[in-house]
């Protein structure tokens, strides 16, 4: 028996758009609340939310196969990159990645030996259900899907080797820490910076692999996906919690 088939990393190959929305709370009831909502995929964000590997564990448990999982670790070291295969978590954004280095070294610690660095403590790991899936090493890296985050101005210059690299199955585009990076901290709606973002979109979706990228706002959303940009955030449990609390708030106040 094989590794199980990694639906997101088909469905983006094909070219089909992905919807998804970030995890923030560290919370394993909200994610299985919102698994159930119909989005493509759910994100548990490492870099900017309390989720340490327990936290992405019991997430990725609750959420099951209702929804693709993807992990965001802190930072793209190998170390972390194992632990989080090892969960059985199939696909895996890494974010600043800012060198053609950085990315291979994040390929090779998704693959095992001979095409990679990964340890093989696969028959105590959740991924191969405790060694139960007796190919799993042997078809495991087939289904990795590594998404790397291309956030500065060091990152695009980069982006044209991550783009020909094998193993990289896309690329997305970090809007906040690039506005920031190039001078408009916090202006994502500058032309410089919406200059920048399209020009990466457009790079990433000529080399054929897949191009992702976070916006809250629905148009812009649209916007990116006739673009040919397939792997989109469009939501965050945090902001949804926020927003409809303080819209819950000013209609009780209004009337």
């Amino acid at each position: 028996m094989p590794a199980p088939t990694n639906h997101l990393k088909a469905a983006l190959k094909a070219g089909k758009l992905q919807q998804g929305l970030w995890l923030n709370l560290a919370s394993a009831y909200s994610s299985e609340l919102l698994a159930g909502a119909g989005f493509d995929w759910l994100l548990i964000d490492g870099e900017h939310g309390p989720n340490l590997i327990p936290q992405m564990l019991a997430q990725a448990q609750t959420i099951g196969t209702r929804c693709n999982v993807v992990v965001r670790p802190p930072v793209g070291e190998v170390w972390m990159i194992k632990q989080i295969l090892d969960l059985g978590v199939q696909s895996i954004l890494v974010p600043m990645i800012e060198s053609a280095e950085h990315a291979a070294q994040m390929v090779q610690a998704t693959r095992y030996p001979p095409e990679g660095i990964r340890g093989l403590g696969a028959a105590v790991a959740r991924a191969s259900d405790f060694g139960r899936v007796k190919d799993y090493i042997a078809s495991a890296n087939a289904e990795v899907c590594l998404l790397l985050q291309v956030e500065s101005r060091a990152g695009l210059a980069a982006l044209p080797a991550i783009l020909a690299m094998e193993g990289v199955d896309g690329v997305f585009i970090g809007p906040s820490d690039l506005a920031a990076d190039i001078g408009f901290p916090g202006q994502l709606e500058a032309p410089e910076v919406q200059a920048a973002i399209d020009d990466a979109l457009r790079a990433i979706v000529a080399s054929g692999k897949s191009a992702g990228v976070l916006t809250f706002d629905p148009a812009q959303a649209r916007r990116y996906a006739a673009m040919g940009v397939t792997f989109i955030g469009v939501g965050g449990d945090i902001g949804l919690l926020v927003n409809a609390a303080a819209k819950l708030l000013a209609d009780l106040r209004g009337a």
